[in-house]
């Protein structure tokens, strides 16, 4: 049995779903179900074999006896407040999810860990899943980060994921916990909140409404479609080494407005709008979230070279992928999106 922390969310839910396609081991699915989280993704596919219980990473009796009663092989922990604009305006639940939440389920995990006979600690390892956020911000002519890069967090978020990488390297190395960490790029794909730019834009194009950037968009991300994080995680779960950290990117580094205007481009051919009308012409450009980072790009060398992964889908086919299943799926987007929603973005973006 493997264990998945914040199973539920964006990445999570397209891990699980992606590992019982192609695996017949036994999953169980520990979520909080905050704002983000959503049974709904998981819920057709709930059986003998996937199990979901509902808690808190921070729930150490809840974790303790999970991990005595199933035995899993492997945890993996995507549970994590994950926006920037979020930990920007309220940076507490970042605090008290990343940091205060990763401390509690190491200490959780160590307890069991300690109590396990030699042979079943051989076979038992956790992945935790972070961010190249940690990294900070590339300059003009600097190198995509490796693995090696300096910590330099500019975001409440940010600093967060960082903090919770550092616990978790000083307990493999003080505690011997059988440690590996992830750092990806950022994601897209099936199943992500409409808080982030890609969701945020589909949603707001086919409902007629302003499709807000920061600053003026020139800001660099490398995209990476959440499928190919899921294959690279499962490399990483059956050959990963112990104690080392991975990054994850999907070599596709582009600026935030060539993603929306890419966005409007394949929104005109699928579904024209009926007056006629531009979706590239409802762009708007709102005030810059305060400490932007301008670039991120990843290095994967090393997890392609060990693994021989590599990324399957370029941001063109990724990108026509995530729009056809947000116009596919209007049910899930409107179950998701609330008063609370709509308020929230209207505070964000000022619209």
């Amino acid at each position: 049995m493997i264990l998945i922390l914040g199973g539920a969310g964006f990445i999570g839910s397209n891990f699980v779903l992606d590992f019982i396609k192609q695996s017949s081991e036994k999953v169980l699915i520990l979520d909080k179900l905050t704002y983000a989280g959503n049974l709904n993704n998981l819920r057709p596919h709930l059986d003998s074999r996937c199990k979901f219980i509902k808690g808190d990473i921070s729930d150490s009796n809840l974790i303790i006896n999970l991990l005595n009663k199933y035995h899993p092989r492997i945890v993996i922990n995507f549970a994590a407040e994950s926006h920037v604009d979020r930990s920007i305006h309220g940076p507490t639940d970042f605090i008290e999810t990343n940091i205060v939440g990763t401390f509690s389920l190491l200490e959780s995990i160590r307890k069991y860990y300690d109590g396990l006979p030699s042979s079943s600690k051989c076979n038992f390892k956790i992945i935790h899943i972070s961010t190249d956020e940690v990294y900070g911000s590339l300059n003009a002519g600097e190198l995509p980060f490796k693995e090696t890069n300096a910590y330099k967090p500019n975001s409440p978020y940010a600093a967060s994921k960082a903090s919770s990488d550092h616990l978790v390297r000083a307990w493999h190395q003080t505690y011997g916990l059988p440690m590996i960490t992830t750092n990806c790029s950022n994601n897209y794909g099936p199943f992500q909140f409409p808080e982030k730019l890609i969701p945020l834009i589909i949603l707001n194009a086919i409902k007629d409404k302003p499709l807000p950037i920061y600053g003026d968009g020139s800001q660099i991300r490398d995209w990476l479609f959440v499928s190919d994080h899921c294959s690279a995680i499962r490399a990483i779960m059956e050959n990963g080494r112990i104690g080392e950290v991975y990054n994850i990117g999907g070599n596709n580094e582009i600026t935030n407005l060539d993603v929306v205007k890419k966005i409007c481009s394949i929104l005109d051919t699928l579904i024209p709008s009926n007056n006629g009308h531009k979706y590239e012409e409802q762009i708007i450009f709102v005030k810059d979230r305060l400490g932007h980072d301008h670039h991120y790009a990843i290095d994967s060398s090393k997890v392609m070279s060990e693994f021989s992964w590599s990324p399957s889908e370029t941001f063109e086919s990724g990108i026509f992928k995530t729009v056809n299943w947000y116009l596919n799926n209007s049910n899930w987007l409107d179950s998701v999106i609330s008063g609370s929603y709509h308020t929230w973005i209207e505070k964000n973006y000022k619209l």
